[in-house]
């Protein structure tokens, strides 16, 4: 009973601390939504500035992590050559800097509720490029499920009040980017064994993305600036804007490591909705009845992806499982076979 007891607490516990990282991950990635639409819009903070913003979370990013690493040594760095360094990390800090900063840009124009829904075709994106880059194979009925999707979003878009055509263009080009960057990271980094936490990831990519950056905004934002003599750098403002953006890098490596990329996924879809009723209760964004039944039909196609997939994660555990049972038996019997035939040359001999 006792025995029963303490692993009903140990159960308790891992169910209780998932539920932690899920909210912690929420909280953060709600906070850096809300606070990027605040400072980007014109109707509040006013300062409409994506690439700018985006820089100085980059500078933030990498300079913390160069301390955590170097003078700290939180983490260890992982050895990286300058080929693969020029072969992998620029190409992926090139497709994060592009996405954050069309990302970024779309607050300017979009309503969160809005742009949250779009974010649902996130799956449509990864899918598509991922048959496109033949990291995924072709099926027909997964097909059908990210036409559902998309049919969904479509709808919403119709039902849109705020319609913004060169805002849906921005999210969806930031939609397109950071899909080509998550499978470029499995063909670039993981193929080749290399694996990065967020510290790390941001020791690497955050300098690089930096750079991409400067060169549109040497040309499209340093002018007006130049030009706006009444701005002063608030460091309250944007340096806690930065820490919740580094912040959250590290929950997303707490929520993925401590329980799984499918419970983000579910967790994602939870945050979607906090966010489509803060916007709608709270901003006073406006969210019709034709925003909510397309949305909702890509929540319920979503919702399908992700149960495909945890099904197909199941099996595949199951198989391995069998597969090591197998083995297991075949060393067994190779080892009875062993011992019956000592037992006959012994028998032999005698």
């Amino acid at each position: 009973m006792g025995k029963g007891g303490s692993l009903s607490d140990g159960v308790l516990k891992k169910i209780l601390l998932s539920y932690t990282y899920v909210a912690i991950w929420i909280f953060l990635s709600f906070t850096v939504i809300v606070y990027n639409k605040y400072i980007l819009d014109k109707k509040m903070y006013n300062w409409p500035f994506p690439i700018s913003l985006t820089m100085i979370h980059m500078s933030f990013c990498a300079t913390l992590a160069f301390v955590l690493i170097k003078v700290f040594k939180v983490v260890e760095p992982v050895t990286m050559s300058r080929d693969l360094y020029l072969s992998s990390v620029v190409p992926i800090g090139a497709l994060y800097s592009l996405s954050l900063w069309l990302s970024n840009s779309a607050y300017i124009y979009l309503s969160v509720s809005f742009i949250q829904m779009l974010k649902a075709l996130m799956p449509v994106a990864v899918y598509s490029i991922g048959v496109l880059f033949k990291k995924d194979g072709f099926k027909s009925d997964t097909m059908i499920n990210m036409l559902s999707i998309s049919f969904g979003v479509a709808i919403a878009a119709y039902g849109e009040a705020r319609f913004d055509t060169w805002g849906v263009m921005l999210q969806l080009g930031a939609v397109a980017f950071e899909a080509t960057r998550l499978v470029m990271i499995q063909i670039l980094l993981t193929s080749k064994g290399i694996t990065l936490n967020p510290i790390t990831s941001l020791y690497y990519v955050a300098p690089c993305c930096f750079v991409f950056l400067l060169f549109p905004w040497f040309f499209v934002e340093m002018p007006i600036l130049r030009e706006s003599s009444s701005f002063h750098f608030d460091f309250v403002i944007f340096g806690t804007n930065s820490l919740c953006a580094f912040a959250l890098n590290l929950a997303v490596f707490l929520l993925v490591g401590k329980t799984s990329a499918l419970t983000m996924n579910v967790a994602g879809v939870v945050k979607d909705w906090l966010l489509i009723a803060f916007s709608w209760s709270v901003i006073k964004d406006t969210v019709t009845p034709i925003n909510l039944f397309g949305y909702g039909l890509a929540f319920l196609g979503v919702g399908y992806y992700n149960h495909s997939k945890l099904q197909a994660m199941k099996a595949k555990e199951a198989q391995k499982k069998i597969g090591q049972g197998d083995e297991e038996t075949g060393k067994l019997l190779e080892e009875r076979e062993g011992e019956v035939g000592m037992g006959k040359r012994s028998d032999s001999q005698n």
